[in-house]
C-alpha cells in the first residue's frame, strides 16, 4: 500500500492573503480556517484530497536565512498543473516573478517565490 501526502503546514505572514493568491493561481479552495496554536491563525487551502496549512503566529518574524542551509528547512513546494503557460500568466498577475524555467523528464517546470519568501516549483508533465 502506498502512502499519499495529505498536507504540509508552514508559517506565513497572512494566511488569508496567501490563500487568496493560491486560489487565483492554482484554483484551490479554502477547506477550513480558524484559531490555531499559540494564539495564531491557520487557513487550509487546496484540493479535496491535499492541502497546505498556512499558519501565522500572533507575532510573525521573518527568518532571513536560506532554507537550503538549514537541516529541516522547507526548500520549495512542488505543484503539478495541467497548463503551465496559463499558470505562469496567473503567477505574474499575482505579482510574482517566474524564473529557472526548465524542460526535462518528466516535464516542464519553473519556480517563483511568494511574498513570504517561500519557493514554489510549478510542474507540467509531458
Amino acid at each position: 500500500m502506498m502512502a499519499t501526502l495529505e498536507h504540509t503546514n508552514f508559517t506565513v505572514r497572512d494566511p488569508k492573503a496567501s490563500a487568496a493568491w493560491m486560489q487565483k493561481v492554482f484554483g484551490w479552495k479554502t477547506r477550513w480556517e480558524g484559531p490555531a496554536i499559540a494564539g495564531g491563525y491557520t487557513v487550509h487551502v487546496g484540493s479535496p484530497h491535499t492541502y497546505l496549512a498556512l499558519y501565522a503566529p500572533s507575532d510573525p518574524k521573518p527568518s532571513g536565512e536560506s532554507s537550503y542551509d538549514i537541516v529541516g528547512g522547507l526548500n520549495h513546494v512542488g505543484v503539478l498543473v495541467e497548463d503551465i503557460d496559463a499558470t505562469e500568466d496567473k503567477v505574474r498577475q499575482a505579482g510574482f516573478k517566474p524564473h529557472n524555467h526548465a524542460d526535462y523528464e518528466p516535464g516542464k517546470r519553473f519556480y517563483f517565490e511568494d511574498d513570504n519568501g517561500i519557493e514554489f516549483e510549478v510542474v507540467q508533465y509531458d
